[in-house]
This record gives C-alpha cells, structure tokens and sequence, in this order.
C-alpha cells in the first residue's frame, strides 16, 4: 500500500510546465509541521515536494499561491536522475492524486463578501416586525 495524505502551507508559488507531448505538470512544495514537539520545544517542519499532473495541475497553478493551505492524497514515488557533471540524484516525491485547495488566491475577498452578506441579512431580519400569535391562520 502506498498512499500519502498532508496537509500544509505552500512555501512558494507553484511551477507549471508543458511536457513534450503537451501533457501540463504542476510543481509545488508543502510546508507541514510535524505533530510533536522537539526537546526545545518548537515543532519541526518538513518540506514535502508535489507533483499535480494535468487538468489538475492547471488548477493547482491558477489557484495556489505562495502560503496557500492545500490537503493532498497521493503516493509517495521516488526516482533519480544524473548530473550533467555525472553524479547521480535521488528524489523522493508525492504524485498527487488529489489536491483540496483550503485558501487560495483571493480566498479574503470571498471571506469579507460573505461577511458583508451576513451582516445584510441581519438587517433584513432586525427589519421585520413582531407578529401577535393570534393572527396566525393555525
């Protein structure tokens, strides 16, 4: 089984590139703080690399920003590549899956207009007046 859930803050915006064949693969990386705390007292934090491919990665580029709070289920994969200079790299990655965008670009805005449309609906509600139970049909 190999299956992966974290969720995290974007530590920058993420990255979109077109593959050869035209296929659009989103970069990006998750900062997520680690349940306990050290013998310091501060909690650690891991920087875990995400990979979004396709439709999905198109949205993850135009919705995500740097700071952006996004849940992601995938699986963990790891590859390696060389150098030019000849030295062999490992990477270890998520292939996301799925990807919950929490806040994203311009999530205040919606946040203070449906504040404002709550506090209309107040008003609406303060302006009706009070009804004698003895006028009610039932």
């Amino acid at each position: 089984m190999n299956k992966v859930i974290v969720v995290g803050n974007l530590t920058r915006d993420p990255e979109l590139i077109t593959t050869n064949s035209g296929v659009s693969m989103c970069r990006f990386t998750i900062a997520v703080q680690r349940r306990y705390a050290g013998a310091d007292g501060n909690r650690e934090t891991d920087f875990i690399p995400v990979v979004v491919w396709r439709a999905q990665a198109d949205n993850c580029y135009k919705y995500l920003k740097k700071g952006s709070k996004a849940g992601v289920v995938g699986s963990m994969q790891t590859r390696n590549y060389e150098t030019t200079d000849g030295q062999k790299r490992y990477v270890t990655e998520v292939v996301a899956e799925e990807v919950e965008f929490i806040s994203t670009k311009g999530s205040e805005e919606g946040r203070e207009a449906s504040s404002s449309e709550e506090s209309g609906k107040k008003n609406v509600v303060d302006e009706f007046e009070p009804i004698d139970d003895d006028d009610l049909p039932f």
